[in-house]
């Protein structure tokens, strides 16, 4: 029979399975969450087909969805445990300095396999156990036809779309609005090996199947009674490993990046910028001055990244790179090095990632990593732990596999591209696009978006000298909003120069973060974020569609006393399609009662730097 057909069938069967088999289950456990607002609920048909459904805040969200792997629909349930678990965890660097860990586990033993489930107050996760998964029955039945956002690559995100109306297949992060107070993502966590997750729609139904093969890896059902809960949850991390004991990450430290892709080309009072020695050491100066940690070189500066003769440690410009990297640590700022998977490929890897260590580099920025996604997670498995050996950082760019925890186990797996990036791919993004991807894609892990662009028409830019949809005031409120290990910051000192207030704002962004909070936000219309410092400063930015708006932010998030606040904003007359620098600048003092009141302009944003006074 064709191979093809006999799968439609399949699928049939088990849509018509689990409609059947709704309505003939009966419960064998139930799992609750610590604080008692989540249950999941295990059941099965007369036949011994294991089922589970999910209620949050008394309202089912899944609805009777099969488990199961490699076609063993039928199983005998041997014994089941149940346990709870509270204990914190402290990263090195995340969204915040301290972060509960605590669930309520369930372990289902079958004949053929087991059902490990955790239940937080934040989601669900399942894994299967002591069995090989070649395929799986796991399905997402959603209990009402709602509306969804998936990833989609390098473009702008797919949705909202109803789900009866998703194509065949959806990639994940998949983020699902129940209701103005309910909220869904659907993602995987510890991927150790086998196909990343896909999503395979049933036409005409609101089911989604797990389609992935070979798959090891956590099903995760996060939950927020608003988007901003799905941002700030570290479900995904929590589900990961903790590192090796003997482990040695005390070297890592996040924060800001300058970058050499997009000045080059850039022309300011004669100096013209490029990808050499002048212009690298003039941005390690301009880093050094600004509490900004890292320059990034990127793509062709040991030859051209696609040329198989390009050698990644003799070269180009090696020499001037060695230069460089001295010259750098003597101002406290770290260099990173573009490796593109042409040159990981034909030269020996683990030489070369071992000569960038040596060498004193501070990170790697991996390009265009060739393979399937099944055949990439090892590679950047490898790579991550051949980085962390010799002491680098890794962000991995153009398609990667994408994040699901990583950073919990590899501290310096800091970034990555799992978006579209601002300017990336002979294209810019719209407003749009950013308030989409921060509650689609970031929900994921750190996100290397390339946003802080001060030079808004980009002419003269070698790569791309496309003007920027967006203002400058919003162009750096997405440096905070964005969550990396890494911001890189795309645009020549002397724009950012000519911004004081934004540069300031910018630089005061001092990781590791101690607190961070989703202060409001719509998918697709705008967001609030607020993060504290390492230097205990607090920041606040806002980010709009192509919409204006005003917005009332209550500074709850402080702590008690006075705070100087420096409120930038989009001046009256600004827009994403023009004035885009227009802004206006207001001091004043505020304490954690108080409201302050901020308009956006279309495409726009806000900054709030606020800063603790004695008085």
């Amino acid at each position: 029979m064709n191979t093809r057909f006999s799968f439609i069938i399949f699928l049939g069967l088990l849509f018509f399975g689990i409609n059947i088999h709704a309505q003939t289950t009966s419960v064998f456990e139930n799992l609750v969450s610590p604080d008692g607002k989540l249950k999941v609920t295990f059941l099965e048909d007369k036949k011994g087909a294991v089922y589970y459904s999910f209620i949050a805040d008394g309202r089912m969200l899944l609805q009777s969805s099969p488990l199961g792997v490699n076609n063993t629909t039928y199983q005998h349930l041997r014994s089941k445990q149940q346990r709870q678990v509270s204990k914190v965890w402290k990263p090195l660097w995340g969204k915040r300095s301290i972060v509960p860990d605590a669930y309520r586990e369930m372990v289902l033993q079958f004949d053929a396999y087991t059902i490990r489930a955790r239940l937080y107050n934040d989601g669900l996760a399942f894994r299967y156990e002591g069995v090989k998964v070649d395929s799986e029955l796991t399905a997402f039945n959603f209990a009402g036809n709602y509306q969804a956002w998936y990833y989609n690559g390098e473009h702008h995100n797919i949705g909202p779309e109803y789900l009866k109306d998703a194509a065949a297949i959806r990639y994940p992060v998949m983020t699902v609005k129940v209701s103005d107070k309910q909220y869904l993502a659907i993602h995987e966590a510890f991927l150790e090996s086998g196909e990343p997750l896909l999503l395979k729609h049933i036409s005409g139904t609101t089911v989604f199947n797990v389609a992935s093969k070979g798959s090891k890896a956590w099903r995760v059902v996060m939950y927020g009674r608003s988007p901003g809960d799905l941002v700030d949850s570290h479900l995904l991390e929590l589900l990961n490993p903790a590192p090796e004991k003997d482990a040695d990450f005390s070297w890592i430290k996040p924060g800001l990046a300058v970058w050499d892709w997009r000045i080059n080309g850039a022309v300011f009072n004669g100096f013209k910028y490029e990808m050499s020695l002048p212009s690298w050491k003039r941005m390690v100066d301009f880093a050094s001055k600004n509490n900004i940690s890292y320059l990034v070189l990127d793509a062709d500066w040991y030859g051209p990244e696609f040329n198989k003769a390009s050698d990644p440690v003799k070269g180009g410009k090696v020499q001037s790179v060695k230069e460089l990297i001295q010259y750098a640590k003597e101002r406290a700022v770290g260099v990173w090095l573009y490796l593109n998977d042409v040159g990981g490929n034909h030269y020996p890897l683990e030489e070369t990632i071992r000569q960038y260590g040596e060498w004193g580099a501070a990170g790697i920025k991996y390009g265009f990593m060739q393979g399937s996604l099944a055949e990439k997670n090892p590679k950047t498995q490898r790579i991550t732990q051949l980085c962390a050996q010799n002491k680098l950082l890794v962000d991995f760019h153009d398609n990667p596999v994408h994040p699901y925890g990583q950073m919990r186990t590899y501290p310096n797996a800091v970034t990555r591209e799992f978006c579209q990036a601002q300017l990336d791919g002979h294209q810019v993004f719209q407003p749009k696009t950013f308030v989409t991807s921060v509650f689609v894609n970031m929900l994921s892990g750190p996100l290397d978006m390339n946003n802080g662009i001060m030079d808004m028409e980009q002419k003269g830019r070698v790569d791309n000298a496309m003007p920027v949809p967006s203002t400058i005031v919003a162009e750096a409120a997405r440096t905070l909003i964005t969550f990396s290990g890494i911001t890189i910051l795309p645009d020549i000192p002397e724009y950012y120069e000519m911004h004081p207030e934004l540069l300031k704002f910018i630089s005061s962004e001092a990781m590791p973060w101690q607190e961070s909070k989703t202060l409001s936000g719509e998918i697709g219309e705008y967001i609030v974020m607020a993060r504290k410092s390492s230097q205990g400063k607090w920041l606040i930015a806002a980010a709009t569609n192509e919409k204006e708006r005003e917005l009332i932010i209550p500074l709850t998030v402080l702590e008690k006393g006075n705070y100087k606040a420096t409120i930038i904003q989009d001046a009256e007359d600004a827009s994403y399609l023009g004035n885009k620098e227009h802004y206006n600048v207001l001091t004043q003092t505020v304490n954690n009662k108080n409201q302050v009141k901020v308009r956006l302009a279309p495409g726009g944003g806000a900054c709030l730097l606020l800063e603790k006074v004695d008085r």
